[in-house]
């Protein structure tokens, strides 16, 4: 990292280099490939995936490289105003420092302002500092999946009104 990290809107640009991001955490971690956000077809346009109404999806980059970002979109066949946090990976070489929480912060205020009552979200039983910062954001624990978000290979559910 040469440069000042900002987070900012996607851009159609950042398709690949945000793609490859969670494509290399998948690996790092060794999530499984299929019933996850690997599998899914969105991967490869982010960027037009979060063009649709009520949904946004922000980077954290310098001027030359991604590392990481996270989205916000209506929770998938669910009726009511829940979004979903959606597709939060960053490189290894920015964890710990901060910007996940300013990500998170940034998501759950343009979901106040897109009218949602609610986020809910999915993740790994093993990825304990995404949890963390879960929780420290007051998300918690339930015990059963939302809607349906095609994720089956992901068992931890939170919930956080808004």
């Amino acid at each position: 990292m040469k440069n000042q990290l900002t987070i900012r809107p996607i851009q159609i640009e950042d398709n690949q280099a945000m793609a490859a991001v969670i494509r290399g955490v998948f690996d790092e971690l060794d999530v499984p490939k299929t019933g996850t956000a690997y599998a899914d077809p969105a991967m490869e346009d982010l960027f037009g995936t979060y063009q649709k109404d009520r949904s946004a999806y922000f980077v954290i980059a310098d001027d030359k490289t991604v590392y990481g970002g996270a989205g916000i979109a209506q929770l998938d066949n669910f009726e009511g105003d829940v979004c979903e946090l959606q597709k939060m990976y960053f490189s290894n070489s920015i964890r710990g420092k901060g910007l996940g929480k300013q990500l998170i912060m940034l998501c759950l205020e343009t979901a106040k302002q897109f009218g949602f009552e609610g986020c809910y979200l999915e993740t790994m039983p093993y990825m304990d500092a995404a949890q963390i910062l879960y929780k420290k954001n007051g998300f918690k624990y339930i015990d059963a999946p939302m809607g349906c978000t095609g994720h089956s290979a992901c068992p931890v559910y939170m919930y956080k009104d808004l």
